[in-house]
């Protein structure tokens, strides 16, 4: 550590303390009035005691720390010091025949804690502001639910803060009902805030549970917004821990809030083994699932990351990103599509990746039923099995499908397509050594082309908010989770397996709309709320596995293996002919010929209505 005028100054203050202590540890010994030959004895041992206290200061290492955020860890290194000192510097007078009071040596060690410690604590309650008078009138008063970590850190920064005044604490432990957290007390169950809110006079309300299960957080949300109670919560768990934030960054209660789901666990190491030192290709690496893809691989330390993309500015801002947030990840970025067998080989075999992961596809299922169904079969079925064989000619070890609940029993041209694609991977898995493995889950919550950010926007404009049908559901789960699934289903997977994902319980489209509508501040009947029927080819409800499918357990509860069908390789020649010599390309041909490429494909609009 370079030493620097705080250093300086904080060394000559503890030296100053130890001449100080051990002056003072005299003058008490002797009541207050120190013969003679013991002033003598205390001046000349001085220096030995200031040299030998100075020595181990430095070499304990107290002045790594600063001042301002002295804590415990900065008080056992003080005690440390002091105790070893405490034996140095008897020892070193009774080598030097320099004979004091014994009382010296315990009362000297006390008086140098009291001041060193008591120094840095009252320094870092002054730089706080813990001293300066605050005027509860200009504070807002708070209610805090949740009486875990994450609460108690909250409570203690907002002590300081010159905007929030927590005037109680809520908690479903009545273990802690009554006592007190950093002098506010733990008043009640959080069932009981609304007549405390009003006795109080309280007005806002902070959910500090991030790490409680998505149900409670979920509850405790609606107990405050019952309360009439505007409600602010603080950052996610995954935020906290990643230190990307901080607890006492509360924000307004957001949708994901109330969709979210219970952390996924995940098999750390082992995906740390997997990917680290390796080099890993993703395809799409610009789009949603893609990009966050690359960022949690990036986080497994791969020796090299690939990213294949075909829209220019989308891996232009990943590649941006990248430079900031992850310097030490090489990254390769290929402009390049899937469809160009070309590429795609020269890019495999100039890299040599150990996994792929293939997130690019067409995924707008309207857009796709009408004009477009043969390129949604090329992207999201050729695209497929172009990639998935210059794997195999690669030597590519594992190679993860990214899939869709809308494959199954799929009513529309990008639901069959990408249950073609899983088709193609299957066949291709027997006699070759890259392992495939097919992910699905449904709707990830901002997804590109997702509803959320459409009902924002018209939300932004005055509505009205357009939902297609009354009743229809999806699945939804945040894009963090998803991907982490997307892994450690990659991890698991053995080859020739689907594995879906547990999206936990569909939502309607409607509550959906009336839930950002109120989170946006206005009532339905200020933004209001269309019905437009069911656009084409699409489902009122979404399923994850098909009639004929069933499903076994994975070591992970949120992970299930789906028994899907599986095709030949002679079926697999007559798709390989279709897809590349298919001239009849209207949207009618298409579809007829894809439902005997997949027998499940039911094109029709309002299925499962």
């Amino acid at each position: 550590m370079k030493p620097n005028w705080r250093t300086i100054l904080a060394l000559l203050h503890d030296i100053t303390a130890c001449a100080v202590a051990w002056l003072a540890a005299f003058w008490l010994r002797f009541n207050f009035d120190i013969p003679p030959p013991y002033v003598e004895l205390a001046v000349e041992s001085l220096a030995l005691v200031v040299a030998i206290h100075g020595v181990l200061f430095i070499g304990l290492g107290l002045y790594r720390g600063i001042w301002r955020f002295a804590s415990l860890p900065d008080l056992k290194r003080i005690i440390t010091a002091v105790f070893l000192a405490s034996l140095a510097v008897p020892a070193a007078m009774f080598m030097l025949r320099m004979a004091s009071p014994r009382s010296v040596f315990v009362i000297a060690p006390v008086f140098l804690l009291m001041a060193m410690g008591g120094s840095r604590f009252i320094y870092r309650a002054w730089k706080e502001h813990r001293f300066a008078p605050q005027s509860d009138g200009q504070r807002a008063s708070v209610l805090v639910l949740g009486a875990e970590d994450s609460a108690v850190n909250l409570i203690k920064e907002l002590a300081r803060s010159p905007q929030w005044r927590v005037v109680g604490v809520l908690s479903e432990d009545p273990s802690r009902q009554g006592r007190e957290i950093h002098g506010i007390k733990v008043l009640s169950a959080p069932s009981e805030i609304g007549p405390l809110a009003q006795s109080l006079g309280v007005k806002h309300a902070i959910i500090a549970m991030p790490e409680a299960a998505h149900r409670v957080r979920r509850q405790a949300v609606e107990l405050a917004r019952a309360a009439n109670l505007q409600v602010l919560t603080v950052p996610s768990f995954d935020d906290l821990i990643s230190g990307k934030v901080t607890v006492s960054q509360i924000r307004n209660v957001e949708l994901d809030d109330l969709l979210g789901r219970d952390p996924v666990t995940l098999d750390t190491a082992g995906l740390k083994s997997w990917i680290s030192g390796r080099v890993v290709f993703v395809t799409g690496a610009g789009g949603s699932i893609g990009s966050e893809l690359c960022r949690q691989i990036a986080k497994y330390q791969p020796r090299q990351l690939i990213l294949l993309e075909l829209n220019e500015f989308a891996l232009y801002a990943i590649e941006q990103e990248f430079s900031e947030r992850f310097p030490n990840v090489g990254i390769v970025c290929a402009i390049g599509d899937v469809k160009d067998a070309s590429r795609v080989e020269e890019l495999l075999k100039l890299h040599r990746p150990s996994m792929v992961f293939h997130a690019a596809a067409y995924k707008h299922v309207p857009l796709m039923e009408r004009e477009n169904a043969w390129q949604a079969v090329l992207n999201n079925a050729l695209g497929t099995r172009v990639l998935a064989q210059a794997a195999i000619a690669s030597g590519v070890e594992k190679f993860v499908f990214i899939s869709t609940d809308k494959a199954v029993n799929p009513t529309n041209v990008m639901g069959a397509s990408k249950r073609l694609a899983e088709m193609v991977c299957q066949s291709l898995q027997p006699g070759n050594a890259t392992q495939f493995v097919m992910v699905r889950f449904g709707n990830v919550l901002g997804s590109t082309g997702s509803v959320i950010p459409k009902f924002r926007e018209q939300i932004a404009k005055g509505g009205p908010v357009t939902v297609t049908h009354p009743e229809i559901t999806r699945y939804f789960m945040s894009i963090p989770e998803a991907v982490q699934l997307v892994l450690q289903a990659g991890l698991m997977g053995q080859g020739g397996e689907v594995l879906v994902l547990d999206m936990g319980e569909p939502v309607r489209i409607a509550d959906l709309a009336r839930e950002l509508i109120r989170l946006s501040g206005y009532t339905e009947n200020e933004i209001r709320i269309t019905y437009t029927g069911l656009r084409p080819g699409e489902k009122l409800f979404e399923e994850l596995l098909a009639n004929d499918e069933n499903s076994l357990p994975t070591p992970h509860p949120k992970l299930r293996v789906a028994q899907a069908r599986r095709e030949d390789a002679a079926w697999l020649a007559g798709i390989n002919h279709w897809l590349e010599t298919n001239t009849e390309t209207d949207d009618a041909t298409v579809k007829i010929v894809l439902a005997r490429c997949v027998p499940e494909y039911m094109p029709q609009n309002t299925h499962g209505a």
